[in-house]
Order: C-alpha cells, then structure tokens, then sequence
C-alpha cells in the first residue's frame, strides 16, 4: 500500500499526466466525485482562519502562514480554498501531511473526510498578487502604501479564501511590516510586537465571521483621531501627518450619523470598533470592508472644499454598509441591492439628519431624475436582474425603501428592518427574506409592491412622483420653471423661495439676473459663477466678488468666466487668485497655471516655471484625478513634452482604468500626429 502522506496516493500512474497535462486534473476530479464548488458550503463549514503574513513592497509578494478552522459536515473525499497563483509547502490537515493539489486557482485536499468537530489545515504559501492587493509608490513618486480592494471575489489573489459570499468566516491576521509604518486591518488590534530593529508584527482579532471580499489591510503613514460612539464603540479615523488641520472637515458628523444608524436601525452595531482609511489612488469611493473602511484620500478636505465635495455620504454609505452587506449579505447578484439599495436609503436618513428634510427630498428628487431619463433611453431593468447598473441597484433600490415605507408605516418598517437584521445576522439572504419580515410585522400582502417597485424593468414614475410631492420643498422647485411663460420668475429671484429654486431659475435665465441676486447664500453666487457666461458691464463688480467665496467651485467659474470677458483687467484676477489650491485634483491651481500661461505679458519670466508645474501634475506623484486634468490641459494647449509623454507612458500601467485609457488613447493620438 501507498503512503498516505504522499502528496497523491489515490493516483497511481495518473500522477506523471497530472505534473505534465493540468487539464487532465479536471476529469480526475470527476472521477474521484470531487465537491462541485458551490456545493462544499453543504460539506465544510469554515469556522475560524488565523493568518500570519509578510509583505515584502520591494518584490510585491505576499508569504506566510495560514491555519483554517472547520467542520466536516458530510462525508466527502475533497476539501478546497480559493487561490490565485499561488505556491504552497508545508501543507497539513490536522497536523499530518496530507495530498493535496494546486491547479493554479484553488487550493485542494484530498482524503476520506468523515464528519467531524474542530479539524485544522495549514500550510505556508507565497504569492505576487495580480489584484486586490495595491502597492503604490514603491516603484514611482506617489506615496507609499499597500492596501486591498477585495470587491465581490478578489480576497483570493492575495489571502488564500472562500470566493464565494455565501461562506462566512472569522479572520484574525497579523501582518510583519516596517516599524516606520501603520498597519491597519479588520478587528480590535490585541498587539504590535517588534519582531526586530526593523519590523514590528501587527495583530488583529475578529470576533464574528464574515465574507472573505470583506477582508482587509492598509499599510501607510497615519495618525489617527479616536472619538467613541454613544453605545461605547471606538471610531478611529485615520489621516495622513500633514492633514491634520483637514481631519475636522473630512469627518466632519462621523459620530453623529454612526449614533443616528444605530438608533435609526434598531440593531447595535455589530463588530468591536470602526475604523476609516483614506489611500491614494483607490479604485472607488469607499469599500465597506468590515469594520474598516478604506476610501479614496480625495476625500480628504478643508472646510472651504466641504461646502461643494465631502465625506458625507461616502462616509454614511459606508458605514450602512457594515449592517447591510457585511452583517447580512446576499446570496447572489440577483439580490445585489438588499445592500447597496439599503446603504443608499440608510445613508441618505443619516444625511437627512444633518442636513434636514429639503436636502432629503433633493437627493430623491435627483435619483428620481436620473432613473425617469434611464428608462427614456430604455436601459432600464429590473432590481433583481444581476446586471442591473449601479443607477439601479444604488438609487432604484433606495427608492423601493423610501416607497416601502410610507406604504406600511414607520413603525412597521423599523420593526421589520430590525427583525430581518436580528434573525438572519451573519448569514445570506434574498429578497424574499426580507420581504416576508415586512409582511408579518405590517399584516399587509405586498405582491403588487414588489411587482411594481423591484420586479418591473420599469421605475414606477408617477408613483413616485406623488411621493416627492409630500414635500414643500419639491413642490415649489416644480412650481418656478422659467422655461415656460412665468411673468413671476424675476419676482421669485429676490423672494424668500429656496435656493435650490433660485438656482433652478438662474440657470434658466441667467441674462435676467439683477444685482439683489449676488447678495444670496453660497449656493445662489455658485449658481451665477457657473451660468452667467456673458457677464454684463453693470454686474461685474458684484460677479468679481464671486472669487472671494468659500467655495473652490465658485471661485473656478467665476475666474474663467472674468479671464473671457474682461482681458484688461486679467492680470487682476490672476493676481488675486495666484495661491488658491482648490479641490484635491487642484481645480482651480490647473486652471489659474492655464490661464497664466495664455495671458500675454502676465509674468513671462515665470513661464517656463508655470509650465514645469503644469507638466509635474502629470507626474505618478499625484491622484489620478489631478493628472487626468493636467493632461487633458496640456492636450488641449498641445504643449504635451517629453516628460508629459514620459508620464503618458506610466500611466498606461497604473491600476485606475480611466487614466489608462486616457492615457493610451493620447500616445496613439500623439503618434498618429507625428506621422
């Protein structure tokens, strides 16, 4: 007989064509009734995985050490995890060698598994990760940092895991790294041992399980703020050394929608503390990794920024998320917007508590607008079509809540949200799950509902629209529409109607602007910098005060628009606007170097210093966002030199899909040029 520690002692001869055929390996694995993969979660039960890693930003390697914690549930002949290209040794089923098999994308053990309690696999593995593990600035200008985007199935490129949502499990990691780092992860941080002069290991514990997309890492420079929520949960939001005059604005409300959610939900938060990252260049605006958050450092602001693009939503969403996505997860993409649906709704509560009930019925109003135009160009589908667009699952699937709710009541609608959250904690569902909750605490049947609301391709229009006119607000933006004969739309721009209206109107009538106008909130002053385009002599005092608002919006309108129309007196404006950075893609700077460069006699002995800066924007030094405008201005001017083109040439390996495409799309028009 065999030995049956040997790696495949159920092969015989079969092994000499596994090493040299891979491909026979799938027919072997029907042979020996090998688990279909989305049936193990009926066979294994994962409990528990304790990982130890290392991470080397030099080689861009992962390695370590992993111990999985499981029961056999039924009798069965494999056992596999999820591996992306990984290299394996060392590998142990309950302390004892045991055959095992790497096909390049799972990780398989293979034996008589007999059910049982408490059984542990181990191995050591390595792996240069292809995705969902980002290391930036090690290779280029930008700053250093690793961290993760796991989105939907990516956790197994770099983490040996489970792909599929429906298997969740407990992870606990300690992560070596370089002492002059931060490392931050899921769970409540039990230690940060030196391992050496130079390397200190950072371990985390979770206490519940989750889906392994949900796991997550940051590497970087960091200081953090802690404040602590009214049920006693740490909130720790991190930033970078030299934003700290910025933490107040880009967290602005943190724990007082985390105290709105918790009491608006009904179901005590869920993990043991939560924690906020910003990176440079992520993929999106936020992940909702479990209990850490990881989002975009454009996100990270001053006050003046606040007024025109914050954290607010993005920060609410988020953290909804940790309830509706990482507490209960759908089963599949058919049911995707039990969680970006929810986290839309909760979020926009949350906002509705800081900002009021106008803001609410705003956003509505807009996610309204833009569902009505989907289905005019005929791209709408239903809520349960797992290809659905983002505009669907997000602000369609909000507006199911926002609908369901005044249906059954408010009453019925938390009780039932905190039912359905209660009895299907760390587990997956489908719609119906929901539902059913919403039906047994409402003692309504809600067949039509459901048909009309998430079944349907089409966004029930008028119904919806009944709804946002419960609102004043809503109800007078409707009313002043000056594209139609209003002989009253001039009286409404000094009246006391909502800004949001007067916007509305300005944008219809810009020519029509009188000077009371300019003595509006910010918001109004906005609204003329950006629609005004021909400013008249008689109001150019009053618009040359737009460039002194606290809106970096405002002040980048406004500037062109004054650069246009009065060139004399463009050496003024550029003069008075020569500091302002502007937004994190630096909107106004761009824009004023631009403009500077075109003014004849405008410091010419600073062109060629202009133009390098112009041109450094483009460099991997900086977001993405940044040098997708800084190259498009070049572009426009056809100024791209060597060094634009040289970063043209990085930037087409960057892991942001639209600066890529940007990018190679303007070498080949550059070539093409040439030619």
């Amino acid at each position: 007989m065999k030995d049956k520690t040997s790696k495949f002692p159920y092969f015989g001869l079969i092994v000499v064509v596994i090493i040299f055929m891979k491909q026979i390996f799938s027919i072997l694995l029907l042979c020996v009734n090998l688990l279909g993969y989305s049936q193990q979660i009926d066979y294994v039960d994962f409990k528990t995985v304790e990982a130890s890693l290392e991470i080397n930003p030099l080689t861009k390697k992962v390695s370590g050490s992993v111990k999985y914690h499981f029961d056999v549930l039924k009798e069965t002949d494999s056992i596999f995890i999820d591996t992306q290209n990984m290299r394996f040794d060392s590998v142990l089923f309950n302390k004892q060698k045991v055959a095992y098999f790497n096909d390049g994308k799972k990780l398989w053990i293979v034996g008589d598994f007999k059910p049982s309690k408490a059984n542990e696999w181990s191995f050591v593995y390595e792996v240069t990760p292809k995705k969902a593990l980002y290391f930036v600035g090690w290779d280029n200008d930008a700053p250093n940092q690793i961290w993760t985007q796991g989105q939907g199935k990516y956790t197994s490129n770099w983490l040996p895991s489970i792909d599929d949502t429906n298997d969740k499990i407990e992870f606990d990691l300690s992560i070596s790294f370089h002492k002059n780092y931060q490392v931050i992860a899921n769970g409540k941080l039990v230690s940060a041992e030196n391992v050496n002069d130079s390397i200190v290991k950072w371990s985390y514990d979770m206490q519940k399980p989750m889906s392994s997309y949900l796991v997550a890492l940051a590497i970087g420079r960091y200081d953090k703020k802690i404040e602590t929520s009214k049920s006693g949960i740490p909130l720790e939001m991190y930033y970078y050394p030299q934003d700290s005059n910025k933490v107040e604005p880009t967290y602005r409300y943190t724990a007082q929608m985390f105290d709105f959610l918790e009491g608006e939900i009904g179901f005590p938060y869920p993990w043991q503390n939560y924690k906020q990252v910003p990176v440079h260049d992520f993929l999106y605006a936020g992940m909702e990794n479990t209990g850490t958050t990881i989002f975009a450092d454009g996100f990270v602001i001053d006050s003046t920024a606040f007024v025109d693009m914050n954290y607010v939503n993005v920060n609410a969403h988020e953290l909804a998320h940790q309830w509706f996505g990482d507490l209960v997860t759908a089963k599949n993409g058919e049911h995707h917007w039990l969680q970006e649906g929810f986290a839309t709704y909760y979020a926009l509560l949350a906002e509705r508590d800081v900002f009021g009930d106008n803001y609410y019925y705003w956003r509505l109003y807009e996610y309204y607008e833009a569902l009505v135009e989907q289905d005019r160009l005929g791209q709408g589908t239903s809520l349960l079509n797992p290809k659905s667009s983002s505009l669907t699952f997000y602000k369609r699937g909000c507006w199911v809540m926002h609908a369901l709710r005044e249906k059954v009541g408010n009453t019925a609608f938390k009780t039932a949200v905190k039912k359905y959250l209660s009895k299907h904690q760390f587990e997956n569902v489908v719609t119906a799950d929901f539902i059913s909750e919403v039906e047994k605490v409402s003692g309504m049947k809600l067949d039509d509902f459901v048909d009309t609301w998430i079944r349907s391709k089409v966004f029930p229009q008028e119904r919806a629209h009944e709804l946002l006119l419960q609102s004043p607000f809503i109800q007078e933006y409707e009313m002043v529409d000056c594209e139609l004969a209003n002989a009253r739309c001039d009286y409404y721009l000094t009246s006391t109607i909502s800004d949001g209206a007067k916007a509305k109107i300005i944008s219809q009538i810009p020519e029509r602007i009188p000077k009371e106008v300019f003595k509006s909130d910010i918001k109004v002053r906005q609204a003329i910098a950006q629609n005004l385009t021909k400013i008249p002599l008689k109001l150019k005092e009053e618009y040359e005060s737009l460039l002194e608002d606290a809106s970096y919006a405002t002040v980048e309108a406004a500037l062109y628009h004054l650069w246009l129309n009065f060139p004399d007196d463009r050496a003024i404006y550029l003069d008075k606007t020569q500091t302002i950075i502007g937004f994190n893609d630096k909107n106004v700077r761009l824009l004023w170097l631009v403009l500077a460069l075109s003014t004849t006699d405008y410091q010419p002995e600073n062109d060629t210093v202009f133009y390098r800066e112009l041109v450094d924007y483009t460099s991997s030094k900086y977001n993405f966002e940044v040098r997708l405008n800084a190259f498009q201005y070049l572009d426009a001017m056809e100024l791209c030199n060597d060094a634009c083109q040289a970063h043209l040439k990085q930037a087409t390996t960057h892991h942001n899909w639209q600066l890529v495409k940007y990018a190679k799309a303007e070498l080949e028009r550059l070539k093409n040029t040439k030619q």
